[in-house]
């Protein structure tokens, strides 16, 4: 499994992160903090007033958290889009005077911080993150049966009714004992297994596969 991963790496977090469809600012905090769950539980402890008022996702998530007169007192911008053609200095100025004073009332009310988590649903790449790493231990888990049976296999047995299964003609050394990805039946569980054993010489070697020693099928690979 190993060898067949070092031929088809899982990409890092941080090469996971390069790839996002965000900005600068919030691919460099989330490598910074080393989150890629947004709207993880206690998320607004997480953030500082700096943080949002940096990450260009963290202030509009804090704004639409904190829109529509919900919060009192929270500063309202002054500025409008069709200033900024029409009288570009006056625009860059109030907007300047509502981001110095927005970070004021934020510093002041911290409470106004939660909840910000629930406008990052759309910005979170931890559902994605999941589904690469959950396909990536599939297509490895489908790639190590085939490199396992080309390059070592030294023995292949079926067994009998009774679970049980004889591999004749070993020579001594160390072995592993692999279900090579197909799935079995432990009670009401599907399981694999990939088990180390040694052969010693003029012995016979008895291995019990069981819910200790295997992986549960439906159980992700990472």
């Amino acid at each position: 499994m190993n060898e067949v991963e070092a031929t088809d790496p899982m990409p890092t977090k941080e090469e996971f992160i390069d790839k996002l469809k965000v900005s600068d600012e919030l691919k460099a905090w989330m490598k910074k903090h080393d989150v890629i769950d947004l709207t993880q539980i206690d998320f607004d402890k997480l953030v500082t007033p700096d943080d949002i008022m940096t990450v260009p996702e963290f202030l509009a998530a804090y704004q639409r958290s904190n829109s529509g007169g919900v919060t009192p007192g929270m500063p309202q911008p002054k500025f409008k889009q069709v200033n900024k053609d029409t009288d570009p200095d006056k625009y860059e100025k109030l907007k300047e005077e509502y981001l110095t004073s927005l970070k004021k009332f934020m510093t002041a009310h911290p409470s106004t911080i939660n909840g910000v988590e629930l406008e990052l649903t759309g910005v979170s790449p931890k559902v994605k993150w999941d589904k690469l790493q959950v396909e990536h231990g599939r297509k490895i888990s489908q790639l190590a049966p085939d490199t396992a049976q080309s390059k070592y296999l030294a023995g292949k047995a079926d067994t009998d009714l009774d679970g049980r299964a004889v591999i004749l003609g070993l020579k001594p050394g160390n072995y592993w004992l692999s279900s090579l990805g197909v799935d079995a039946a432990s009670g009401d569980r599907h399981m694999h297994w990939d088990v180390a054993t040694k052969i010693e010489a003029g012995q016979t070697t008895h291995l019990t596969l069981s819910n200790l020693n295997g992986t549960d099928a439906n159980t992700p690979s990472r």
